[in-house]
């Protein structure tokens, strides 16, 4: 059932979601003082083209540097990367199959908005206790 609703979401959304994660990325790169925004930019763009079947926790080792990088994260691309996914899970949300994908797209604005300080995880393991080293962290 994931495969089949990250096929839908890939052509229904997740691509368009992933170039413009790619665009920010591009972007935090070519500045150099923002590189690790633009490294978190594509790790979260990988999450936005395949989500079903993995969920972002929260790093308990994120610090002070990661509500610092969030905040500027937050003013020059998070805002913007948030609109996107209110206006695709809004043209998700006309048809019937498209309500899961809107309600994806609806519960990615936090980890857009905030990216730092959070891991993202193969769902199986956030309810058996996921161990961080097979996780990457945004």
């Amino acid at each position: 059932m994931r495969f089949i609703l990250n096929l839908i979401w890939l052509l229904f959304g997740g691509l368009w979601l992933f170039i413009g994660y790619i665009f920010f990325g591009i972007i935090a790169c070519a500045l150099i003082i923002t590189i690790p925004a633009g490294v978190a930019c594509f790790r979260m763009a990988g999450y936005a083209l395949w989500p079903f079947g993995r969920t972002v926790v929260v790093n308990p080792n994120a610090g002070t540097a990661s509500a610092f990088s969030n905040l500027v994260w937050f003013i020059f691309a998070g805002v913007w990367l948030a609109i996107g996914h209110i206006t695709t899970a809004a043209a998700q949300a006309v048809t019937i199959i498209g309500i899961p994908l809107a309600v994806a797209n609806v519960k990615m604005i936090p980890v857009t908005c905030f990216p730092f300080g959070k891991v993202v995880v193969p769902s199986n393991q956030v309810s058996a206790g996921y161990n961080q080293g097979e996780a990457f962290q945004i």
